[in-house]
């Protein structure tokens, strides 16, 4: 749980990090967030209603009109459970909730990719999933799902049971705790993805090739992808991100082999240059996107004048 305060222009002024299990469920963890969130704000020498908004990312779909996460898969006890209004009840600002990788992909356009208008961020964790920013929106679909890519069907795969109950998924094959299962079973010692980026950077041949293989397996969705939406950027973070050029060498070898030519003569296949920084970035530019929209600086003048606007001829 990384929480940070930061200003209006996304400069982060006070943050903290603590381990809490999403298992815990809503109440548990939500009630940590707004300790914490009370903390820094007394940190920085500042009050609660100084804040404009909250912007909150969790590792699972999320409908993001109500803010409320649908079926996620790793977070028992949180289906469709109203995180914004249990902020809200704590400290009265809009709370703005969105798929972690979601804001992840705002945080690594904001920072990085400025003037990019189509861009796919993937992040390569505990599951599989991917930001969408096309036309410079980012593009959450009808329900909040686009860019779930780690429950897109892998041939190679096709025994291997998905926690979503499905078989054959890549985030089943790929994802850093997939990985750790499978060198656990062949005797690494190896049980998350922070254990197998600790065997890759160790020289650990058997971990680096199941690494180069995710590689492969996650560039055979993203040649799909490809197709079908036209990125320019395709920028893989995340915890197994860390695990370097092993892994992004495996994505470009298929992304590169199996797509157009057109597709991919002016494609960026890189590394996130935000790192752990991408989701508060984000998260901050959903705050501030929200507060500096032309409703909410109508509501605020409205509210410092006593009444609504009324138009001036």
């Amino acid at each position: 749980m990384r929480t940070a305060l930061s200003d209006i222009t996304g400069n982060v002024l006070e943050e903290t990090n603590a381990v809490i299990p999403v298992a815990e469920g809503p109440r548990v963890v939500l009630d940590a967030v707004v300790a914490v969130t009370r903390e820094l704000i007394e940190r920085a020498g500042r009050r609660p209603e100084d804040l404009l908004a909250i912007g909150v990312g969790v590792p699972g779909p999320v409908e993001y009109r109500t803010g409320r996460p649908i079926n996620p898969p790793i977070m028992p006890g949180w289906d469709r459970f109203d995180i914004a209004g249990w902020i809200r009840q704590e400290i009265d600002v809009p709370v703005l909730v969105d798929n972690d990788v979601n804001i992840m992909a705002l945080g690594e356009r904001e920072r990085a990719w400025p003037d990019t208008d189509h861009l796919l961020f993937v992040k390569v964790a505990t599951g599989i999933g991917a930001g969408v920013i096309s036309g410079g929106f980012l593009q959450r679909g009808a329900q909040g799902t686009a860019g779930d890519i780690g429950h897109v069907y892998v041939a190679r795969g096709a025994d291997i049971a998905c926690n979503c109950g499905n078989f054959g998924c890549l985030e089943a094959l790929a994802s850093g705790s997939a990985l750790a299962r499978t060198l656990s079973t062949d005797g690494m010692p190896a049980s998350n993805s922070r254990d197998v980026v600790d065997l890759v950077k160790n020289g650990n041949v058997q971990a680096i090739q199941a690494v180069r293989q995710a590689g492969r397996d996650i560039g055979e969705v993203l040649t799909t992808c490809l197709s079908l939406m036209n990125p320019s950027v395709i920028v893989l973070g995340g915890s197994m991100a860390e695990a370097g050029e092993h892994l992004i060498a495996g994505v470009r070898e298929v992304v590169y082999r199996r797509s157009m030519p057109l597709a991919t003569e002016s494609l960026h296949i890189t590394l996130s240059q935000t790192g752990a920084d991408a989701a508060v970035l984000g998260a901050s530019m959903l705050a501030i996107h929200h507060s500096l929209s032309p409703a909410s600086i109508e509501a605020m003048i409205a509210q410092s004048a006593g009444g609504p606007l009324r138009a001036v001829k």
